[in-house]
């Protein structure tokens, strides 16, 4: 079955952007490409029992198995060694990325306390977007009684076929990402 999101993409606003940014071939219009969910985790280094939890609960939130990150170098002021885990993350693909997507800014972005809407200055130059979130308990797949500690995570949006990034930001927009109005 196909994702929401991605029909919606291919019947709605692959026509508006096309239109929008004149736009003649479906194929240079932007679109995802991938979400990656990335948990730095620098107590991990110490107690590799907290990046495990940290990775079960990334799993149940994208519904993919996380990869551990390691420390390319030693770093003294931060007790870090050379190959120690520090933090994991998952890349997002095809229906895996439009499900996490949907969830996202329907479920889970909603549930923010004081919730004004996401940064318009968090695109890079090639107009993929980066978001922070402060705190995992904001998904419904984590529940808050067997949560230990709080965790934050930066998740990126990576936009192909992007000329500027008003397109990029188009392309969020009409997926539903809740971007703050200017008089906030």
């Amino acid at each position: 079955m196909m994702p929401r999101l991605l029909e919606k993409y291919r019947k709605e606003m692959v026509p508006e952007m096309m239109r929008e940014f004149a736009i003649k071939n479906r194929m240079a219009v932007p679109r995802l490409d991938k979400i990656v969910v990335n948990m730095g985790v620098g107590e991990g280094a110490q107690d590799i029992k907290i990046i495990e939890k940290c990775m079960d609960e990334l799993a149940a939130i994208t519904g993919q198995r996380p990869i551990m990150r390691r420390a390319k170098k030693a770093i003294a002021n931060f007790k870090i060694r050379e190959g120690a885990p520090i933090g994991c993350k998952v890349t997002l693909r095809r229906a895996m990325m439009y499900e996490f997507m949907d969830r996202l800014v329907n479920i889970a972005l909603p549930r923010i306390r004081d919730f004004r809407g996401v940064s318009l200055d968090a695109f890079d130059k090639a107009g993929n977007y980066t978001l922070g979130l402060s705190e995992q308990v904001i998904f419904p797949e984590i529940e808050y009684d067997k949560l230990t500690r709080t965790q934050g995570m930066d998740i990126t949006f990576v936009i192909k076929n992007v000329k500027t990034k008003d397109q990029a930001r188009s392309l969020l927009k009409l997926f539903g990402m809740p971007f703050k109005t200017g008089k906030d």
